[in-house]
């Protein structure tokens, strides 16, 4: 059968869900059934472990996996030796610090010899060092924001999405301690067989990532316009240019990044473009 890359993935939740789906767009089939532990895919050398997110580092580090894909919080928490080989761009959240709504906060000064209860004791220390800081640290395995309300602590340091569950319980957001999304991890005693299978994935995932971040667009614009609109349009080398039916006119096709998106559009408008198109790339090989 021949020698198989394993990834390790969150065996259940949100996590699970997109690494799955991320790895669908990549041509990867998991033949995935209900409760397994390992799944192997079938049209791809790839074997796919179901474990619990905080053990992942540990077992990719250990050589158990040889890649993972896991939120880039935990690599930093658990502080493993392992290779961050690509961040991909879902999952995003912030580990932050949060106090009583009704507490008044003028700064870092303010949590020395403060009491801070948290699921990420790592990080917080990491952070607490950086800025000089001296807090008593309570670890808490989960729903750490009751721990002010209920007199454990004065402030926490938790996960933050939206900031809803931090809301609900009379907490505000103060200090962001650092920026997560999942991310493409690996051991870094990958095998010469296993480096080429991971080479071959990650051209696939580079691929997948490059069409997320960009549209086709599609645009008519006058001749005598048509370098301007060049001057403005960003493309992977340059625009192609065909010629309409419409006499003096022509159509132009580039490819345009998700951040640009508006700022460009209205340049081509005043520019002189029309019947502008914008439509999703589902692949992009580089």
């Amino acid at each position: 059968m021949g020698e198989k890359l394993k990834i390790a993935v969150q065996k259940s939740g949100r996590l699970k869900e997109d690494s799955l789906k991320i790895l669908k767009e990549c041509g990867i089939s998991i033949d995935n059934g209900k409760d397994q532990l390992k799944a192997s895919a079938f049209n791809f050398p790839l074997e796919v472990l179901y474990l619990r997110n905080s053990d992942i580092p540990q077992y990719v580090e250990d050589g158990v996996a040889d890649i993972a894909i896991v939120g880039e919080n935990v690599v930093i928490e658990k502080q493993k030796e392992l290779e961050i080989l690509q961040k991909l761009g879902f999952s995003k959240c912030r580990l932050a610090m949060a106090l009583p709504k009704d507490v008044e906060y003028n700064g870092l000064e303010y949590f020395n010899g403060k009491r801070i209860a948290t699921s990420y004791p790592n990080s917080l220390q990491l952070f607490l060092d950086e800025n000089n800081l001296n807090c008593d640290i309570h670890v808490i395995s989960g729903s750490v924001e009751i721990a002010p309300n209920i007199g454990l602590a004065d402030g926490i340091c938790d996960l933050v999405s939206s900031g809803s569950t931090l809301f609900k319980n009379g907490l505000r957001e103060v200090e962001q301690i650092l920026k997560s999304e999942a991310c493409l991890v690996a051991n870094k005693n990958i095998s010469g067989i296993k480096q080429a299978i991971l080479d071959r994935l990650m051209f696939r995932l580079k691929s997948v990532l490059a069409a997320k971040n960009n549209k086709y667009i599609l645009l008519n614009a006058p001749n005598e316009k048509v370098n301007d609109i060049i001057e403005v349009l960003p493309g992977m080398k340059s625009p192609t240019i065909m010629p309409l039916a419409k006499e003096g006119w022509s159509s132009l096709h580039s490819v345009i990044n998700e951040n640009d998106f508006w700022g460009v559009i209205d340049q081509l408008k005043l520019n002189g473009a029309e019947g502008i198109l914008i439509i999703p790339i589902e692949k992009m090989v580089l």
